[in-house]
């Protein structure tokens, strides 16, 4: 018995010891897995499916992102489109809900050498400052999209939105594209130039010009001083215009209050409008 005492002792006690070599740290080294995000899983507002490597290229090639720029993503997720803005050299910011994809995303960060320039906020999309943005590259749900969009409006005319397959509906892109290859799913790529803001009425040498505006779409009258009324169709690109008002083409462009066109075809010609409501 005595033996069996001892032999059972000794075995405690190497147990033991071995136990008590594990630190801490070491045990939460050796039973914890680093975080890494997992496609599908639930978010705040929609589950996280990340645009792929290919695309996020394919959708910064689509806005020239430049060194000049300040690019955001709402919902960045893992911080992807984020780091390939900064390795263009623009500084970029990501706003992120979930604090352990904001944690990742700096990480990831930290992995390419972009620090200086990428930068994560954990924060709701919906109410995030986005007036500094010369772009905003984005991935989200219609129902989403359509909850910012007075937001987007208000950037400063010129800004782009590049937008991974979905958008506002009625908000027709200026440029589309579909990247064929290395993309199984959620391939398009659209393109919105922020248009500046021109409805209302605008006093010309030809008569009253009224307008309204869905988007960058443009309608209304042109009223001459003989009281007959000429239909106006426009398209803006940021603070460039086109219009049609009657059989007669211009383009121009708005400066806040003032616009200022020219004839595109026939006799030269040129309107200025100011804006008087």
């Amino acid at each position: 018995m005595t033996q069996l005492l001892t032999r059972r002792s000794a075995v405690c006690a190497a147990v033991c010891a071995a136990v008590l070599l594990v630190t801490p740290g070491t045990w939460a080294q050796q039973t914890t897995d680093p975080y890494k995000p997992t496609v599908g899983m639930a978010g705040k507002d929609a589950v996280w499916v990340p645009t792929t490597e290919a695309m996020v290229e394919k959708m910064l090639d689509m806005a020239k992102v430049t060194p000049q720029d300040f690019v955001m993503d709402l919902g960045s997720g893992d911080g992807r489109m984020i780091v390939a803005a900064a390795k263009r050299g623009a500084r970029a910011l990501g706003v992120e809900y979930n604090p352990d994809l904001v944690e990742y995303s700096k990480q990831q960060a930290a992995k390419a050498g972009v620090s200086d320039k990428a930068s994560f906020a954990q924060g709701d999309m919906y109410a995030a400052d986005i007036s500094r943005a010369t772009v905003l590259a984005l991935f989200l749900l219609p129902s989403n999209l359509e909850k910012l969009t007075a937001k987007f409006l208000d950037l400063k005319p010129g800004s782009r939105i590049v937008a991974n397959t979905f958008w506002v509906q009625g908000w027709e892109p200026d440029e589309k594209e579909v990247m064929p290859d290395h993309c199984d799913n959620w391939c398009t790529s659209l393109l919105f130039i922020i248009p500046a803001k021109v409805a209302g009425r605008w006093r010309t040498s030809q008569g009253d010009l009224s307008l309204t505006q869905q988007y960058q779409m443009v309608d209304g009258t042109l009223a001459a001083g003989s009281g007959t009324a000429t239909t106006v169709k426009g398209r803006l690109r940021g603070t460039q215009i086109t219009m049609t008002i009657g059989g007669a083409e211009y383009q121009g462009t708005v400066n806040g209050d003032s616009m200022e066109l020219s004839s595109k075809s026939g006799t030269p010609s040129r309107l200025t409008a100011t804006r008087v409501s």
